[in-house]
């Protein structure tokens, strides 16, 4: 990972990203982006911002989990046939993970690839969905079934798009800073003890900086493992759990992700000598971000929906726990030891 100016490089033998921090998002392409361009966003965003799409052609989708399906990606597909889409194009994903996600996913497969520039405007897109190119989109239940890598041309982070950010989406990026900084970064962590999310919003240059380093540690994981086949699949902390409890009960990624975390920290403790009183302090600190660490459901649901994850390898299943806050490690569990640890701890 190198910095030149306003920008983050992600450095990959095939290309390099620049994640270009506290820009105009419409400037920059009206700027830097000659050629046709096409943006796909959610009725919120537009909504919300309906001046900047001014002269852009742009595809509203609805808003929310629902939409990462593929029947939804075929309809945005018929959309930019209608709008002669070619090869020339770039196309623009200006909104939250769901957004960024889909984007990625279009661009990847529409004529077997067009120039993409993803526009992240929540806390979960600018720290996690919209870096190091996954995308996809869910089958049924199952999360992320569907999906490729495939790298930008750049990321765009304007943070003004903040400003009209509900505080539950605040909440909700605030997991998976919270993941970065158990996998990766204990100074981090402590950092977050040390403050609330009212400071953050706040405080825009805080969080800027906030961001800013979150970027940098998920570049840094992806530069050394782009097609996740080792240390990249630490980002997953929490989300094995998660993900079933998500497509399930329709939580919020974020407070899925939290109560997948605790579940993780819970699994730590009893097979990998991780301190209680270090599970403890991740206690607190997801509660003091306004994020749960329980809820009710259905073992079995929530079991069946588990075994279908992609972390699964037979018998099997990769898991991210932790040794202690600010290290974590990618762990296979045999699937008869996971139920009964889960039996255990539920």
């Amino acid at each position: 990972m190198d910095k030149t100016s306003n920008e983050i490089l992600l450095t990959l033998p095939h290309c390099t990203v620049p994640y270009v921090q506290d820009i105009s998002w419409r400037s920059y392409l009206d700027e830097n982006i000659s050629g046709n361009k096409i943006v796909i966003t959610d009725e919120h965003i537009f909504k919300l911002h309906k001046e900047s799409f001014a002269g852009l052609p742009t595809i509203v989708i609805p808003a929310g989990e629902a939409s990462k399906s593929q029947a939804r990606v075929d309809a945005i597909i018929e959309e930019m046939l209608q709008h002669e889409v070619d090869k020339t194009f770039t196309l623009i994903g200006l909104g939250g993970g769901v957004v960024t996600d889909i984007a990625g996913y279009v661009a990847s497969i529409f004529k077997r690839g067009i120039q993409l520039i993803q526009v992240p405007s929540s806390i979960l897109g600018m720290v996690d969905a919209a870096i190091g190119g996954k995308n996809g989109v869910n089958v049924g239940l199952y999360k992320n079934m569907v999906g490729t890598t495939y790298q930008p041309q750049a990321v765009l982070y304007d943070f003004s798009l903040l400003k009209t950010l509900p505080i539950g989406e605040w909440r909700n990026g605030f997991a998976e800073i919270i993941k970065h900084a158990c996998i990766k970064d204990k100074t981090l962590f402590e950092e977050l003890q040390n403050n609330d999310l009212a400071d953050y919003m706040a405080d825009v240059e805080k969080v800027k900086k906030l961001i800013q380093r979150n970027v940098s540690i998920k570049i840094e994981v992806v530069a050394g493992d782009e097609l996740e086949v080792g240390d990249r699949k630490l980002l997953n902390f929490g989300h094995t759990f998660g993900h079933a409890l998500e497509a399930n009960y329709e939580l919020a990624h974020g407070a899925a992700i939290s109560v997948g975390m605790m579940m993780a920290g819970k699994i730590s403790e009893e097979i990998m000598d991780f301190y209680s009183v270090q599970l403890e302090s991740l206690r607190l600190l997801l509660l003091q971000y306004g994020l749960p660490i329980t809820y009710k459901f259905d073992k079995e649901k929530v079991w069946s929906s588990l075994l279908m994850d992609k972390k699964r390898s037979k018998d099997s299943m990769s898991f991210i726990l932790l040794t202690e806050i600010g290290n974590g490690v990618v762990q296979p569990i045999n699937l008869v030891q996971l139920k009964d640890l889960l039996d255990q701890i539920l």
